[in-house]
């Protein structure tokens, strides 16, 4: 089983990297990003509550909190663990996640 970021997990990543590096450095940015690959792994060992997407999102899969992120994950066909979207929490969910689905 492996972890398999997507499209619009990616560019999340990106951006999320980019804003906390120009608010608070890269140390900060850096530390960050290693804390959401960690969430990711534990995501995939089942050692992190994961709930249900809400059906109205209209997607079968889990999301979990990870500081100011929320993060959307399915498991895919072969078993890995599809990371497919990283949303801040103050972001209007439903909308940004329809867009990311669409990326």
């Amino acid at each position: 089983m492996a972890i398999r970021i997507q499209e619009a997990a990616s560019l999340r990543l990106d951006e999320i990297y980019r804003y906390t590096r120009d608010r608070w450095g890269v140390e900060q940015a850096d530390r960050y990003i290693t804390d959401l690959f960690a969430a990711f792994d534990r995501i995939e060992t089942s050692s992190i509550l994961s709930r249900p997407i809400p059906a109205d999102f209209g997607v079968t899969g889990f999301y979990v909190r990870h500081a100011q992120h929320v993060i959307y994950w399915r498991r895919l066909a072969n078993g890995d663990i599809g990371i497919f979207t990283i949303l801040h929490a103050r972001m209007h969910q439903m909308d940004r996640f329809r867009d990311d689905l669409g990326a």
